[in-house]
């Protein structure tokens, strides 16, 4: 997968990982956990992507779908950028059509076209990191798109164009 020029700034926060890229995430809403390399040596690993799939998938409908290997790449530089080892606690990762309508039905700040539907997205909290640290550290990627959920107390995260957005 090649990246677009928006898209190297993740890449090269982790090339200073070395030669495999880690993702840690807990997922409260199923009580699943994951610490996986799921990049090694210059190629994506099959299993470890299914597993992140797995975690992220949607749980009202129990329904799986590719996460999109550049929010992945977003994801553990947003992480390395915050220097801490506390896993990121998944919000929100796919969702299906129908959970995205009836999300958007609940509250105005779902997207109709959501690039959580195109597994391209991921909504994000730390226990130890403020939303503004998050988002800061998800900014200074200039990789994809960036939301602040304060009242919330979450962070979009995607892989689609560089823009910004929240309180």
């Amino acid at each position: 997968m090649t990246a677009s020029p928006a898209m190297a700034a993740a890449p090269a926060i982790l090339k200073d990982e070395g030669h495999f890229r880690r993702l840690h995430v807990v997922n409260p809403r199923t009580d699943e956990w994951l610490n996986t390399i799921y990049w090694a040596e210059g190629d994506y690993i099959p299993e470890a992507l299914q597993a992140i799939d797995r975690i992220m998938r949607d749980w009202r409908e129990d329904l799986v779908q590719r996460i999109d290997p550049r929010s992945i790449d977003i994801l553990t530089a947003t992480h390395k950028l915050l220097d801490c080892s506390e896993p990121f606690r998944i919000v929100s990762g796919y969702r299906c059509p129908k959970t995205n309508a009836m999300l958007r039905g609940r509250s105005k700040g779902v997207a109709k076209d959501s690039y959580h539907v195109k597994g391209m997205a991921v909504d994000i909290m730390m226990r130890t990191r403020s939303v503004r640290q998050i988002s800061r550290a998800g900014l200074a990627l200039g990789a994809g798109g960036v939301g602040r959920y304060s009242h919330s107390g979450f962070v979009h995260l995607d892989c689609g164009p560089v823009r910004r957005w929240g309180a």
